[in-house]
């Protein structure tokens, strides 16, 4: 069984690494079950293992964190539903690249709760919604907004960190950073497409739609 938790107000980022480092230490001894933590954290930028300096902005504009996550830079804040997910990847499969689809597809699945379509894009971390009221790009295609990201950590096939998804950030954060090192295309929320989802709407469906896309991960690897 996952144990599922909701931290309330805003998770001090450095306290919450460490207790979720803590949580997956214990999961890889068999000392507590998994867990999926939602939670939002106040204003700050994180940087993954593959963050390039350039690509940090404006550094004194909030409080950068360098962490052991793959990708670059994000940013984390109110109105953002951050998920850390701590699962045994041992028993699903022991493939990383599966398991990532998966989270992928549980975001996607998500979405589609709202009647929004999520996409991936080779190349492109996270998931993309296409924005054809923003004209088109210089090479005729459509414009595409980020609206999840994804990064973890594995340790002892157990995983860390995870997947933040935009309810209703401030938008206009993301400038300080080029957000995962990709510079030709925007982010937006649920709000920013003109949807009134609230966090505690996403959590449910998050919720509702996990059990169906690990069960998916168990039978083959997710396209």
């Amino acid at each position: 069984m996952v144990e599922w938790s909701h931290l309330p107000g805003l998770s001090p980022y450095a306290e919450t690494l460490a207790a979720m480092e803590a949580r997956a230490t214990a999961i890889s001894r068999g000392e507590a079950p998994e867990a999926i933590w939602l939670l939002e954290h106040p204003p700050l930028y994180t940087a993954g293992t593959s963050a390039r300096a350039e690509d940090l902005v404006d550094p004194d504009r909030f409080p950068v964190f360098p962490v052991g996550r793959g990708g670059q830079y994000t940013y984390h804040g109110p109105g953002q539903r951050v998920v850390y997910v701590m699962l045994d990847v041992s028993k699903r499969g022991q493939d990383v690249r599966c398991f990532v689809r998966a989270l992928e597809n549980w975001v996607i699945d998500t979405l589609a709760e709202f009647n929004v379509k999520g996409e991936i894009r080779p190349g492109r971390v996270g998931v993309w919604v296409q924005r054809p009221d923003k004209g088109l790009a210089p090479d005729g295609s459509v414009r595409e907004d980020k609206i999840a990201a994804i990064g973890i950590k594995l340790r002892r096939w157990v995983s860390f960190h995870g997947i933040s998804i935009n309810v209703e950030p401030d938008l206009g954060h993301f400038s300080g950073i080029v957000p995962c090192g990709i510079r030709d295309h925007g982010v937006t929320s649920l709000v920013d497409l003109g949807l009134p989802v609230t966090l505690a709407d996403l959590d449910a469906a998050l919720i509702r739609c996990f059990d169906p896309a690990m069960a998916r991960l168990g039978t083959a690897c997710p396209t």
